[in-house]
């Protein structure tokens, strides 16, 4: 059967339309994957921001820094983004570095003050916390309290800005880079505790995150993992 001209028309015209639709049902069903999949990181920044549905969706982010830590990573040849599970070796070699500073700086009077003061008092301390059940990574008295790797690692940054850049950092700015590198070395752990904190209205900070002040609040999280980044 021949069609006339304003029925091939019609035809035309419904097949357009049906192909419209099709088209705009796949890009919907696209986005909803995409929305699904939300990803939000929280990067270097003294105050991090996270997605606002965090507190009503399942949302995958990261707290890890990224990038060369200003002043001092140069100066020391490391990164951020060389401690990661995609790179052992450099993981460690980093670690490493970061640690045979706590071994090779010895403090003066003053500045055995300010360490203790950083990594005992401030915000009741800050600890490996994961890899040991230590209060903090030193004594009251200032001598090591746990001999992971990792601690080694935040006690060398401490000893290294006190000594080297004492007039730059201030306390609480020493405690927050050390805060960097700790939710480096447990990036699961620590996104979940930070996902609690949010929850709860607790500003998002490397403080807030890593140090001892929200200690254990991640235990709210209905699951969660403790893996770690680097050996103890």
């Amino acid at each position: 059967m021949t069609l006339g001209k304003d029925e091939a028309n019609m035809v035309a015209m419904g097949l357009l339309i049906a192909a419209l639709f099709i088209a705009g049902f796949n890009s919907y069903q696209l986005s909803g994957v995409g929305k699904a999949g939300v990803t939000g990181n929280i990067v270097n920044t003294n105050t991090l921001a996270t997605p606002a549905a965090a507190a009503t969706q399942t949302i995958s982010f990261s707290v890890s820094p990224t990038g060369v830590p200003a002043i001092y990573g140069t100066e020391l040849g490391v990164s951020f983004d060389d401690v990661t599970p995609a790179n052992p070796q450099k993981t460690e070699a980093t670690i490493a570095i970061l640690g045979k500073l706590d071994d090779s700086i010895t403090l003066t009077a003053e500045q055995k003050a300010r360490y203790i003061t950083i990594l005992y008092t401030m915000e009741n301390g800050i600890a490996c916390e994961y890899c040991c059940g230590a209060r903090s990574v030193i004594f009251e008295t200032g001598e090591a309290a746990c001999g992971c790797a990792h601690s080694y690692a935040m006690r060398g940054v401490t000893k290294y800005l006190l000594t080297e850049h004492p007039a730059e950092y201030t306390d609480a700015q020493i405690l927050e880079e050390v805060g960097k590198w700790k939710t480096l070395f447990f990036p699961g752990i620590l996104a979940q505790k930070a996902q609690v904190l949010q929850q709860k209205g607790v500003e998002l900070n490397y403080i807030n995150i890593a140090s001892n002040k929200y200690r254990g609040i991640e235990n709210q999280a209905a699951t969660g993992t403790g893996a770690m980044v680097g050996g103890c």
